[in-house]
């Protein structure tokens, strides 16, 4: 957009000189205003453009756009705080992941593993009836939820969608530990650049790898995390953490750099435990 702005203002400053020399001086003027008013309309789409700095992070994502008013004004935003919640008989969740290759891609804000829809098999999550098939997984460091206040290292987010258009997301903690080799297969293909994709059908990786063995969950009624921070979105957060070594933790942090927004107030909401075993 900037680049066609300033050919514009090229060829109308020639036209100025061609003009000025037959004392159109008139003419000058409207082109130097219209040229001015092209470079501040650009600035200000950059400015609206959501991030995680002082001038476009979470303080003033409601204020960046109007569709990302939820962002200030919802009552059911995420992440939250991971305290005090009811220990309760929830219905189990079925998990059902299959072998892909590998779509990863930088969006500018996080690293993006998707998931192909449409496939026989599928990749999915079920829970008290209701079907959500894997869209896609991300991850955020720090973490964006927290445990009694305390953050973790890193958070993947895996986001699964229903028919309905209900979205559910898993959340899984990550800490600093042993290497986990799991996750070899991606970080070796890591993007680094804004906008850069890479599809690598030579690697096939199964999600379900990634999650530890024991599945009980926070459960909760939140928000995406980003925006437009829509609200309704189930959110089953892992209670037993995954580790990775901290030289996986730092090549992340070196092409993404604190990506988390703060936690939110619980509001009223309830926040639930399993207590199956």
């Amino acid at each position: 957009m900037r680049i066609k702005s300033n050919h514009r203002c090229l060829a109308a400053l020639r036209l100025q000189v061609h003009l000025a020399k037959l004392g159109v001086i008139v003419a000058m003027l409207m082109w130097t205003t219209s040229c001015q008013k092209a470079i501040d309309v650009t600035s200000h789409v950059q400015q609206v453009d959501w991030g995680y700095e002082v001038k476009n992070g979470p303080d003033v994502w409601g204020k960046l756009s109007p569709e990302y008013s939820l962002c200030s004004v919802g009552m059911h935003q995420s992440p939250i705080d991971l305290v005090n919640p009811t220990p309760t008989e929830l219905p189990a969740i079925t998990f059902n992941y299959q072998p892909t290759s590998l779509e990863i891609r930088h969006t500018g804000h996080t690293i993006e593993v998707g998931y192909p829809a449409g496939s026989d098999v599928g990749s999915w999550l079920e829970v008290d009836g209701t079907r959500y098939q894997l869209l896609q997984f991300h991850f955020h460091t720090p973490s964006e939820h927290t445990v009694a206040g305390e953050l973790f290292d890193m958070e993947m987010h895996l986001v699964h969608k229903s028919e309905e258009g209900t979205l559910a997301v898993l959340g899984v903690l990550i800490e600093k530990g042993s290497e986990n080799a799991a996750f070899n297969p991606i970080w070796a293909h890591l993007p680094t650049v804004p906008g850069e994709a890479k599809r690598v059908e030579s690697v096939t990786f199964n999600v379900e790898d990634l999650l530890p063995s024991a599945r009980n969950t926070y459960r909760y009624e939140g928000s995406l995390t980003t925006p437009p921070c829509s609200e309704g979105v189930n959110w089953f957060v892992l209670t037993t953490p995954i580790e990775m070594a901290e030289t996986q933790i730092s090549a992340f942090a070196a092409i993404i750099h604190r990506n988390n927004r703060p936690v939110q107030p619980l509001n009223g909401r309830e926040l639930l435990i399993d207590v199956a075993e």
